[in-house]
Order: structure tokens, then sequence, then C-alpha cells
């Protein structure tokens, strides 16, 4: 009897059935509760930033993960911040930020703004599903919404925004041998956070926080 194989290790095949098995296919429920604990977030590094108010001060907001098929293995997108904006500069993110009124899912919230820094548009991204929110230091409840990109996609960055993006192999984000531990003083305090160098990019923070939940959901 023939059986066919199964995907290779970090195809987009073998991507595509964790993610239809274990992704949220709507937000979760406690997506923008706040009364409700995240599954993950900064404060799991550092417990303490849970007795600030973290959780009551949290906005909405989401990024798109957008995986791409590669001949190698799959790849995920991702962008490195300009240096000239107030907040995060120069950082590797992903495509995302605020859900305005208007949006009418995280997910469209997603799509727009990958639209507007990258020039990603909604016909060339396929949304998956929902990890569990991630809550920052910074006052943000994120949605991580997945989504399959064409691999025919030419990034259109915004130069007021985004001064790179690049993709990273997923087997590299999703070797937990990659995943360091870091920490560095940040108001008093020493902050501890994930951290995994690829090359000339230094994958850090809320953006390797949320990798790391990948992670845990598809592959750990």
């Amino acid at each position: 009897m023939n059986q066919s194989r199964p995907p290779a290790p970090y195809s987009l095949e073998d991507f595509l059935a964790r993610a239809r098995a274990r992704l949220a296919p709507i937000p979760p429920d406690d997506c923008f509760n706040p009364a409700v604990l995240p599954h993950f977030g900064d404060y799991r590094l550092n417990p303490d930033d849970l007795h600030t108010g973290l959780l009551e001060r949290a906005r909405p907001a989401a990024v798109l993960i957008g995986v791409v098929a590669r001949p190698e293995g799959a790849a995920v997108i991702l962008t490195e911040r300009t240096a000239h904006l107030r907040s995060h500069s120069g950082q590797v993110a992903f495509p995302g930020g605020k859900i305005d009124a208007t949006d009418a899912s995280p997910a469209a919230a997603a799509l727009r703004e990958a639209e507007e820094e990258i020039g990603l548009t909604a016909d060339r991204a396929r949304p998956l599903g929902y990890l569990d929110p991630y809550i920052t230091t910074s006052g943000y409840r994120i949605a991580p919404v997945v989504a399959v990109v064409d691999p025919g996609f030419e990034p259109a960055p915004n130069a007021e925004e985004v001064a790179l993006v690049f993709e990273t192999p997923l087997a590299f984000l999703m070797n937990p041998a990659r995943h360091e531990r870091r920490s560095r003083p940040w108001q008093g305090k020493e902050r501890f956070f994930y951290a995994m160098p690829y090359g000339d990019h230094y994958i850090w923070g809320v953006t390797a926080g949320i990798i790391r939940l990948l992670y845990e959901r598809l592959y750990g």
C-alpha cells in the first residue's frame, strides 16, 4: 500500500497542518477583557508587573505573523522599524498596531496595518487563526494573527515607519535552543526578556515573546 509521506519539518505544509489543528479560528473570548489573565506576555518573565495595573491599562492591538513558503522551508516576515520613531525605534517587529473602532476584527486590523507598513494587500495574505493575547509592559494587549502570505509578494515598506523588511526561517525561530533569556536594567529593575539574534538582526522583547508563544502553541 502506498502511503503519502508526511510533510517536511518546518515546511509550509507542516506549518499549515499544525495551524489548522491548534490555532483559534476566532479571537479568544478573553482577547480584550482586562479582567482575564492572558496566556502569555512580558509579565511571564517579570511577574511583578501584574501589581502595576498592567492588565487594566492594556489597550487592544493586533500584529500579523506572516508565513511564506520558500524552497528551503517556510519563513516568517519581519520588519525593522525606522530609527526616528518615538517608540521601539530600530527594533524588529511584526507588522501591526492599535485596533481602530472601524476595524471589523483583530485580523482586519492586522491586515490593514500590514498594508500600510509593508504594502501587503489583503488578497496576498490568508489568515489562519489566532494565538492567545499577549500583554506588553508598554500597555498593549496584542492579538497575534497568523496568516499565510503569497510567496510572490514583494514588500513596499513605508519609509516613515519601516526601515527594512526581511524573512527569518521558521526552522530557526521554532528551535527552542535559539530562545535565549536575557536581561537588562530598566527603570531601576532588572528586566527579563527573550532574544533570538539572527545574523545582523536582533529579535527580542515583545516580538521574540510572541514568537515563543507561537512555538509553544504549534511546536512545543
